[in-house]
């Protein structure tokens, strides 16, 4: 497929009004908790996906829903003014917007209490190849699970890359969603859930035998990302790059970003699973969520100072050889 200089994205999903305090350390019961910054941002798994892509100079277009009050016009402002195309955008009538209460802690660690009114996803207006046709991929979180699997579908109807977030979701929103994608990357915690054991290699073997139509892959946060390798079939790992974390918030979105745009781009999938594991990471040294992406100068000039390699996974526990 031939690539366009500037690809377009279309991310599919969240959109949120957070509000993030930074503490010392994480509350462990009943009291007063004082922070000493704070800051409010319009985010949420696929809106910070979008603005990673603008952010690396790609075109990011949302569909996400907020409500009709003075929360979703802050919202849909927030987002437009940091370059996202948010005409997709839709205004529920006597819906609450969606919003957040977050805790970081001084060694990047959060705690999230988030607020979903369930009337911002009754209605979804059908998806078509057609309504995808002017993407280069799609992007899907699982908050919107119905216009979700509607998009995907289209997407690939349209052969279009129809990528899925899989994080942590409610009873069977995943298994819904990912017989419809090509491609896969799940948080550790939704990967657990699903492949039933913590170990990595046998967790990526078992998620590819389950939806072995898609590239599977798993991000573990600090230790870094696996996935199968269509080509080989075999099991690779990137370790993450070494940091030390200020903000670990919106780190996955970021990853996820990067992933569509690069991949849309025309990158090998270990260079696509490189990119994003650094913007990633760049991401986490930054206090106040989905602000600490980076520009596409910035990724380039990080990537090329990173030794690391993928290595293959030769047996399910067993050891792995750098290639």
């Amino acid at each position: 497929m031939d690539k366009r200089a500037k690809p377009h994205i279309l991310c599919v999903g969240a959109a949120v009004l957070d509000t993030l305090y930074r503490v010392r350390t994480m509350p462990t019961g009943q009291g007063k908790v004082l922070p000493y910054d704070m800051l409010q941002i319009a985010e949420g798994m696929a809106s910070s996906a979008a603005f990673a892509v603008a952010k690396l100079g790609g075109d990011a277009s949302l569909w996400s829903a907020v409500g009709d009050d003075q929360t979703g016009e802050r919202i849909i402002g927030d987002l437009a003014e940091s370059g996202i195309d948010t005409r997709g955008m839709r205004r529920v009538a006597g819906a609450r917007s969606a919003v957040s209460t977050i805790l970081i802690d001084d060694v990047g660690e959060r705690l999230i209490i988030p607020f979903y009114d369930p009337r911002l996803h009754q209605l979804v207006q059908s998806v078509t190849a057609d309504h995808v046709a002017p993407f280069d991929a799609v992007l899907v979180d699982v908050r919107w699970p119905s216009l979700a699997l509607q998009t995907l579908l289209a997407a690939r109807e349209a052969k279009l890359p129809a990528i899925l977030d899989g994080d942590v979701a409610a009873e069977g929103v995943i298994e819904m969603l990912a017989p419809a994608a090509s491609h896969i990357v799940f948080s550790q915690p939704a990967a657990e859930r699903l492949a039933g054991t913590a170990q990595p290699p046998s967790m990526v073997h078992r998620l590819k035998e389950r939806f072995s139509h898609a590239f599977v892959s798993v991000t573990f946060g600090e230790k870094g990302s696996y996935w199968f390798d269509d080509d080989s079939g075999r099991i690779r790992h990137l370790e993450a790059p070494c940091i030390t974390p200020t903000d670990t918030l919106a780190a996955g979105d970021i990853f996820h970003g990067t992933f569509a745009l690069t991949l849309s781009e025309g990158m090998a999938i270990e260079d696509v699973m490189r990119a994003s594991s650094m913007a990633a990471a760049i991401k986490c040294q930054t206090f106040g969520g989905r602000i600490g992406a980076p520009a596409r100068a910035e990724l380039d000039q990080a990537l090329m100072s990173w030794p690391a390699k993928a290595v293959d996974i030769t047996a399910r526990n067993g050891p792995a050889q750098a290639l």
